[in-house]
């Protein structure tokens, strides 16, 4: 056992040559029957035995004027002194404590976790015992006092812990006061032992006494043979000889003024509560804040329904009120697009702009405006719009969503990064990324496309405009159908209608909607026919120029089919390496689909059919009747223009 556990401090003395009682020089060893006592008479160090025998003798210390012998501290506990007549304790030469008998050295601060202090002067080594004050750790390697908690020095310099401490405020009894527990502490000297107490009587025991400044319940168990059963002891004046303990210390409940209790807890109750009300408020606030956007937002978002079901009134497919439309703010679009910067505008065309953009900062989109003013872009959009709830399929471009601000509209649809179909049919550069193999999985889903349009879901819906440039193509080279503006929608058993508003792309209409604007499934039939075959030659139906001595690529196609030349037509892109006997199937359907008389053309679900099941047998395709745009002129926009067909002429009406 270290001296941490001592209840005195040892101080190895060098200013006195003088023998005295409670001083152990080189001169004068201890032996056993010898006893030092401190000057004040507190403590005695010598020789003694627990058991009242002297066979086994240890020397200790411990407090002198306790009628009970209570030993605060032992030196050589491991190793009991055996042979009394030879065994002392003495101060070495250099100045170390150290017991022995005839056996050898018992025991040395040398060897032991003793501290001592030393001072100096001259003479020969003393060891005296005296009363350190205040509370002081002997564990630390240099040995430091300070006051305890309340407590404050007397000394003016705060410094010097010789003269004590003395409490911050004065005691004022009963619950006024506060007990605060200081564990590991050497108890104090001069203690009242009461006993037959629990923890908990004890404790009342010293509360209701105004004299008591402290208490501790002393659980001496662990002390072993050398110490006592458990004991309530209580203070009743100064605090004498407090320090701290190495490994036996004791809880010690140190009594303080009240008012310093009650604000420290008044404090700490605010502090504990004060956290989780801020916690609770910014709760609220947020789940208040939250559920108002949340509200917020849902009535703009109805208000905007309303907004789009009456702006689209007009059109007969929007009496469904449970359609759902897809809307997108400006301010979003605004974002999205980089202010419309000309830097991510795709193309343009008759109805406004395409700009690329990302919504959200991550996901691709393609923005299409409509001119302001326009009555064609007007109409496409509704259009549009209304299909957008009714129609997914694989081979249909997405519209993600829809916006209106004041007289401007925008559509918003997925990004398709390789555009159009058209930029890779007719542009030279471009033509070898489409080899046999992609242009045949492009022809295959833009008919399943269009049957889906005309069959499978669950309106019947005409096209109206296809061709190559409303034929987009994704990162994988899978066609999506798009540009649904002059689209219409046919209801219950209809199967035709006429309009006397004649909208599309000249060259890719069919005979019967181009002179007499009549519709039907089979015009968008004609329309695939030409896109076949546009497909398989590299060639613009529009330009019949590229092809001499015909006037257009169906008749150029249907003779070269008929004399059995179908390989001229191919492109020369893909010619050497595509299969002749698909290549030649892919031009007889196209020239099934583009007969003059709707009646011979065939349902897009024959001819997927044909495309798909090889060894269907194909009809004899009708010769095309001489069918040829003999008045117009280059940047001519005249809305009515007279075309011929074999000598007879029509009118069209807003044709583009």
């Amino acid at each position: 056992m270290g001296m941490a556990h001592l209840a005195v401090v040892i101080l190895l003395v060098l200013s006195s040559p003088c023998q005295s009682d409670d001083q152990l020089t080189q001169a004068k060893p201890l032996a056993p029957g010898d006893m030092l006592i401190s000057r004040d008479g507190a403590f005695a160090l010598g020789c003694f035995s627990p058991t009242n025998s002297n066979k086994s003798l240890y020397i200790g210390i411990w407090y002198h004027n306790i009628p009970d012998h209570t030993v605060v501290w032992v030196a050589n506990r491991d190793n009991p002194i055996t042979t009394s007549s030879s065994a002392k304790l003495a101060v070495t030469g250099d100045q170390e404590l150290s017991l022995s008998d005839s056996e050898g050295t018992l025991w040395t601060t040398a060897s032991s976790t003793a501290t001592a202090t030393a001072t100096g002067g001259a003479g020969d080594g003393a060891v005296t015992l005296r009363r350190t004050c205040g509370n002081c750790d002997n564990t630390a390697d240099a040995p430091a006092c300070r006051c305890l908690d309340g407590f404050e020095p007397i000394s003016a310099d705060g410094l010097d812990m010789s003269r004590g401490c003395r409490r911050n405020e004065a005691l004022r009894c009963g619950m006024e006061d506060r007990f605060v527990a200081l564990p590991g502490i050497k108890v104090p000297d001069k203690f009242l032992h009461i006993g037959n107490m629990s923890f908990d009587q004890c404790a009342a025991e010293c509360s209701m006494n105004c004299s008591c400044t402290a208490y501790a319940y002393i659980n001496m168990s662990s002390a072993g043979s050398l110490t006592y059963s458990s004991r309530c002891l209580v203070w009743t004046g100064d605090l004498v000889d407090t320090g701290k303990a190495d490994n036996f210390g004791q809880n010690l409940y140190l009594r303080l003024a009240g008012e310093s209790h009650g604000h420290v807890r008044k404090k700490s109750i605010i502090e504990k509560i004060l956290p989780s009300v801020i916690a609770c408020v910014l709760l609220l606030s947020c789940t208040a804040l939250v559920w108002r956007c949340k509200y917020r937002g849902k009535r703009h978002k109805e208000a905007r329904k309303r907004m789009m079901l009456e702006y689209l009134r007009s059109t007969d497919e929007a009496g469904d009120s449970n359609i759902e439309f897809p809307y997108i703010s400006f301010k979003d679009l605004v974002v999205a697009t980089g202010n419309f910067s000309d830097s991510n505008m795709l193309g343009k065309g008759g109805f406004g702009k395409v700009y690329k953009g990302f919504l959200d900062g991550i996901k691709e989109v393609a923005s299409r405006g409509f001119s302001k003013g326009s009555r064609q872009g007007t109409e496409e959009f509704r259009n549009e719009v209304v299909l957008i709830a009714k129609l997914q399929h694989k081979n249909l471009v997405k519209l993600l969503g829809c916006c209106i601000h004041e007289d401007e509209k925008f559509l918003v649809y997925e990004y398709l990064p390789n555009k159009s179909l058209d930029k890779y049919l007719f542009e030279s550069a471009r033509k070898t990324k489409l080899q046999w193999p992609t242009r045949y999985k492009i022809i295959q889903g833009i008919a399943r496309g269009i049957l889906y349009l005309h069959q499978d879901s669950r309106l019947t819906i005409i096209h109206r405009d296809l061709k190559a440039s409303n034929i987009l193509l994704d990162k994988e080279m899978v066609p999506k159908i798009s540009d649904f503006g002059m689209a219409r929608i046919f209801c219950g058993d209809q199967h035709q209608a006429n309009t006397n508003r004649v909208v599309g792309t000249y060259g890719y209409m069919s005979p019967e909607y181009a002179m007499e604007g009549a519709f039907s499934v089979k015009s968008d039939t004609y329309s695939f026919g030409v896109l076949l075959l546009e497909i398989v030659s590299g060639l613009k139906i529009s330009s019949p120029h590229l092809i001499t001595d015909f006037p257009n690529l169906i008749v150029y196609a249907w003779n070269l089919w008929k004399d059995g030349k179908t390989e001229d037509l191919v492109d020369s892109y893909v010619k050497e390496n595509c299969p002749f006997d698909e290549v030649s199937r892919c031009i007889h359907i196209g020239l099934l689909c583009v007969q003059d008389s709707p009646d011979y053309r065939p349902l897009m679900s024959t001819v997927v059919s044909m495309l798909e099941n090889k060894t269907t047998q194909l009809p004899i395709p009708m010769q095309p009747v001489y069918f040829a745009r003999r008045d117009a002129e280059p940047g001519r926009t005249d809305n009515n223009r007279v075309l011929s067909l074999n000598g007879m002429s029509f009118t069209e009406l807003e044709g583009r």
